[in-house]
């Protein structure tokens, strides 16, 4: 094992050449980000034309090279590639030799910490892991967007001051998460966030069949007070038919949906029962009212099993 004593991070220049490996929708923006703050862009690595093309527009005059070449360039390197192929990649990286001593490295995947970056550290790389809770584009829009955009911040103690300093320098604001509790961090945000989408797009489709010319007109405030509601309020802001035990109004849902949209009534379903159990727990769905409910939700699960509507759900 080396000897050599990696730099401490304070004494390293303020500003900082910067590359990019994975030029995907995150990448760019950070490094774009990273250049509204004084750091010098110097290299990106991307393979696909999209990435490429993503590259350029965010990054214009920055080249295009192999990853080794981004790592050879680069004080910092972004490694912003999908969470699956980061180990290997880490790997690759430090067994080739292209991991310089003192270099500070930090991937953007929710999932892990900084121990995936172990490879890097043995060959002396600074490990950050900096997570932005934001959804990107792959457009300047994204840069705007990480103004007081939350990150999640993992890194060795000695690293926590450096790792929050450009988060700051990134317009965000850190947030520390400890390295074992990564995974149910990242299942949080997904839970939110990415279903989110997966339910205001059946939602605007089920409208669409309805006959209504423009949904998202119609679903944006509503959407936006439900969202504001339950961030300030938490449980205390469900309403609607479930959380008033409805029984009735439900059933009628669920008719509906399995006549006209066969695909959305397991998710209407589970929903429908999460909502139940949070709002009986908290008082607001009365128990006389929950047995009745509970009943149709298990009937509608029942006909689903029957029909086969669940497979349908992919």
């Amino acid at each position: 094992m080396s000897t050599v004593q990696p730099p401490d991070p304070r004494d390293r220049p303020a500003r900082l050449t910067v590359g990019v490996v994975g030029a995907g929708r995150v990448g760019p923006a950070l490094a774009a980000s990273l250049q509204l703050a004084g750091h010098r862009p110097v290299a990106v690595s991307g393979v696909s034309d999209a990435s490429r093309r993503r590259a350029a527009h965010l990054l214009p005059g920055v080249p295009l090279v192999p990853p080794a070449e981004v790592l050879e360039r680069a004080d910092l390197v972004l490694l912003t590639v999908p969470d699956d192929a980061l180990p290997a990649l880490v790997e690759g990286l430090a067994e080739t030799g292209a991991v310089r001593p003192g270099q500070l490295l930090v991937h953007t995947s929710g999932r892990y910490g900084a121990k995936i970056l172990e490879p890097a550290l043995r060959a002396g790389a600074l490990p950050l892991a900096l997570h932005p809770a934001m959804t990107f584009t792959g457009t300047p829009v994204d840069v705007q967007r990480l103004a007081g955009c939350s990150f999640g911040v993992t890194a060795p103690e000695e690293l926590r001051l450096a790792a929050e300093a450009l988060v700051v320098e990134m317009g965000g604001e850190p947030e520390w998460i400890a390295e074992e509790h990564r995974p149910l961090y990242h299942a949080a945000l997904a839970l939110g966030a990415n279903h989110l989408v997966t339910l205001v797009a059946q939602s605007m489709e089920l409208l669409r069949e309805a006959g209504v010319d423009a949904p998202a007109r119609m679903l944006g405030p509503l959407l936006g007070a439900a969202l504001d509601n339950a961030l300030r309020s938490g449980d205390a802001a469900l309403t609607g038919p479930v959380a008033r035990g409805d029984a009735g109004t439900v059933a009628a849902h669920i008719s509906e949906l399995r006549a006209h949209a066969p695909q959305t009534v397991a998710g209407y379903l589970a929903m429908a029962r999460a909502t139940a159990d949070r709002a009986l727990a908290h008082g607001m769905l009365k128990p006389e009212l929950a047995e009745d409910l509970l009943g149709v939700l298990a009937d509608g699960s029942d006909k689903d099993r029957g029909t086969g509507a669940e497979g349908d759900n992919r």
